[in-house]
C-alpha cells in the first residue's frame, strides 16, 4: 500500500481537512502519507492494524488523529503534549507531524509498539517526538500542557489517569465515539466537539477538560 499514490484516500483526507478550515503544506501531507505506509506495511513489529482499517487509514485514522489540531492546535509553540496508550502512534504521530513546534511524548508500555514508534520517529526525522516505553502513571511525566488518548477507556477512567500529569491550566483531550460520552453533554467541566469522519456512519466527539 502506497498512500502517496492512493488518490481516493488522499482526496477524502484533504476534503475533510479543507471542510474544517485546515490546509496543510505538501511537505506535511507527504510525511502523513509516509507514516500511513509505515503503519500498514511494516510487519516485523506484529499486526499493527486490521486489514479492513488498512484500506482506509488516511480517511479514518489520520483524519481522526488530526481532529485535536483542527479544534485546539493553533498557537501552541513550546507546549508539551503526552499521549497515553499511544499504540502504533495515533494520534500522537500525525499531531507531531502537523505541529512541529510542540514537544510530544508517545507513552506506551508494549515493547513491540515502542520499537515500532522509535523506528517511525527515525524514518520521519521527528525531532519533536519522544517515545516513552512505560505506562503513563509510571512515566514520570508531569506539568504537561496536554494529555490525550484515543478510544482507551471510559472518559472518567482516562481523566483520572491523565489529571495527575497535567499542569494547572492544562487540558485533557480525548477522542471518543459520541455514543460513549453523550452522558457528559450537560457537564459544565467538559467541552464537546462533535464531528463526522469520511465514509463513517457513526458520530464522533473530541472531549476536553481543563485541570483547574
Amino acid at each position: 500500500m502506497h498512500y502517496s499514490e492512493n488518490e481516493e484516500q488522499k482526496n477524502l483526507l484533504n476534503h475533510f481537512l479543507a471542510s474544517n478550515g485546515v490546509e496543510l503544506s505538501a511537505e506535511t501531507l507527504d510525511k502523513l502519507y509516509k507514516f500511513a505506509d509505515l503503519v500498514v506495511d511494516t510487519k516485523e513489529y506484529g499486526n499493527l492494524i486490521s486489514e479492513k482499517d488498512s484500506q482506509k487509514f488516511l480517511s479514518r485514522h489520520i483524519a481522526d488523529s488530526l481532529v485535536p489540531y483542527i479544534y485546539i492546535g493553533k498557537d501552541l509553540k513550546g507546549k508539551r503534549w503526552a499521549d497515553m496508550g499511544a499504540g502504533a502512534g495515533c494520534p500522537s504521530f500525525p499531531l507531531a507531524i502537523a505541529m512541529p513546534e510542540v514537544q510530544f511524548y508517545a507513552v506506551e508500555p508494549r515493547n513491540k509498539r515502542v520499537q515500532f514508534m522509535n523506528f517511525v520517529k527515525d524514518q520521519l526525522h521527528l525531532d519533536n517526538m519522544t517515545v516513552v516505553g512505560k505506562r503513563f502513571e509510571t512515566s514520570g511525566l508531569a506539568y504537561l500542557d496536554f494529555v490525550s488518548c484515543r478510544a482507551l477507556s471510559t472518559f472518567e477512567n482516562d481523566w483520572e489517569r491523565a489529571q495527575p500529569g497535567l499542569a494547572r491550566g492544562g487540558q485533557f483531550v480525548t477522542l471518543k465515539s459520541f455514543n460513549n460520552i453523550v452522558h457528559l453533554e450537560n457537564d459544565p467541566a467538559v467541552h464537546i466537539y462533535k464531528y463526522a469522519l469520511p465514509q463513517e456512519e457513526q458520530e464522533y466527539a473530541l472531549v476536553t477538560r481543563g485541570n483547574e
